[in-house]
């Protein structure tokens, strides 16, 4: 889990979520939510995908703030969820 603020100044936590099934291909996905809002808030960017958590807790650790955003905007245009 990482905390970042968007462009606006708002804070965000990009998080790992778990797609349950027996299928482990793509079972950890992206996922995005306003920290003061809470998960509920929150949107996925199901096209971002691992196998492991293990992969995906060391790729959100190695993201960038500016690709954090990045993915951040692309999720709320996919969403079409205001920001």
């Amino acid at each position: 889990m990482r905390e970042f603020n968007y462009e606006d100044g708002t804070e965000w936590v990009a998080a790992i979520q778990e797609r349950p099934g027996v299928d482990y291909k793509g079972r950890y996905y992206f996922f995005l939510y306003p920290r003061d809002r809470g998960e509920s808030d929150g949107v996925a960017l199901l096209d971002v995908r691992w196998n492991s958590a293990r992969t995906a807790e060391r790729t959100l650790r190695t993201m960038s703030e500016v690709e954090l955003r990045r993915r951040l905007r692309s999720a709320i245009g996919r969403a079409g969820a205001p920001a």
